[in-house]
């Protein structure tokens, strides 16, 4: 963690657009299956990702919340996009999900696998 200080205030730098937005609405439309991808939902993704700022992020300087919740944040960011989607008659998947939230977290990649390592027993002495 790189943290710079300046007289006695503490920042923290942020990374926006790679980390949070962009990931982020390219979920929620693939999620709803947009037909196009115009600027207002970035301005939809951004308003939602400012929402998830704290007031503990703002008094040390970040204007994001902690990439440590990243997988939370694209969520709430995701539904947003989605909302506007629908709204906008943009999506194509019909009718909209009853819970957006649940709808998003099934679509996730998730990378826990059974294992592949075959059961294996002792050899009889």
């Amino acid at each position: 963690k790189q943290w710079y200080q300046r007289r006695v205030r503490v920042f923290e730098p942020g990374q926006g657009n790679n980390a949070y937005i962009f990931p982020a609405v390219a979920l929620g439309v693939m999620c709803c299956g947009s037909i196009r991808i115009p600027d207002d939902l970035f301005l939809t993704a951004a308003e939602a990702l400012s929402e998830l700022v704290s007031e503990k992020d703002l008094a040390v300087g970040r204007v994001y919340p902690r990439l440590s919740d990243i997988k939370e944040i694209s969520v709430h960011v995701s539904v947003a996009v989605i909302k506007r989607c629908y709204e906008l008659n943009l999506a194509t998947v019909l009718p909209m999900p009853d819970d957006l939230e649940t709808f998003v977290r099934n679509q996730l990649y998730s990378s826990d696998y059974e294992s592949f390592i075959p059961t294996t027993y002792e050899y009889p002495k």
